[in-house]
């Protein structure tokens, strides 16, 4: 039976591998959760793999686990990345967390010229990205990117990456995904204002980018940014 508590750690896994933990770490297992010496909690970092592992040592500072059996295989999530304005705090949280539950590779946060938020506290993003996949049982973390000004994002693209660009003005129309092909994608969420005219203009240009309608109505950035995951994931990705 799996541990039910799962920890994200940055040491390499193995059999016999002593983690050592950081006080943060400590606080929660022993202060909050009250494991004890001989509990075992999951561990996984990114690359080897979900570990079982035994506390070997229980303080109030730190501690020691011992991996003993891998319990699940390194799995990745699909080339996929999602673009997105930051929106409120409380939703630019929601946005990270369903990420990770729906299976994103990379997050990058834009500045579009109706973005309200002008700058992001990425490290508070990615340890929510953390106990994301902490709490769905992923093994992968993807890394959330500072934010980046959507004109220079675009300047530089890789024309081998498809945008999917999630155009609130195509509401109600016929906007299908039929003939798309697998690859390297990115998913774009424009802010709460939607996009420029002349940002549009500039995607619609694009070779690389697909407009595509979220439905008969407009949806919140947050509720959009869901809504295209699983778009994606179900005719693209590994939800197939």
């Amino acid at each position: 039976m799996k541990p039910k508590i799962r920890l994200c750690v940055e040491h390499p896994l193995g059999p016999g591998q002593p983690v050592a933990l950081t006080r943060e770490q400590a606080h929660y297992l022993f202060g909050v959760m009250r494991l004890s010496v001989g509990a075992t909690v999951a561990l996984f970092n990114g690359r080897d793999g979900e570990w079982s592992a035994e506390v070997v040592d229980a303080g109030k500072r730190g501690g020691t686990l011992e991996c003993r059996e891998q319990t699940a295989p390194q799995g990745s999530p699909p080339d996929l990345w999602l673009c997105f304005a930051p929106v409120k705090k409380t939703r630019t949280d929601f946005i990270v967390e369903k990420a990770v539950e729906l299976g994103v590779r990379r997050l990058l946060p834009v500045q579009t010229e109706f973005t309200n938020s002008e700058r992001i506290r990425r490290d508070r993003l990615q340890a929510h990205a953390v106990e994301a996949a902490e709490q769905c049982g992923a093994t992968f973390v993807p890394e959330v990117a500072e934010l980046v000004r959507l004109d220079r994002l675009l300047a530089g693209w890789d024309g081998a990456r498809q945008i999917l660009f999630c155009d609130e003005a195509l509401a109600g129309q016929d906007a299908p995904l039929s003939g798309l092909a697998p690859g390297p994608w990115a998913v774009l969420i424009g802010p709460e204002g939607g996009f420029s005219q002349p940002e549009r203009d500039r995607l619609r240009g694009m070779d690389a980018a697909h407009p595509v309608a979220l439905g008969p109505r407009i949806l919140r950035a947050d509720t959009a940014a869901v809504a295209a995951l699983v778009l994606w994931q179900t005719r693209l990705g590994d939800w197939q």
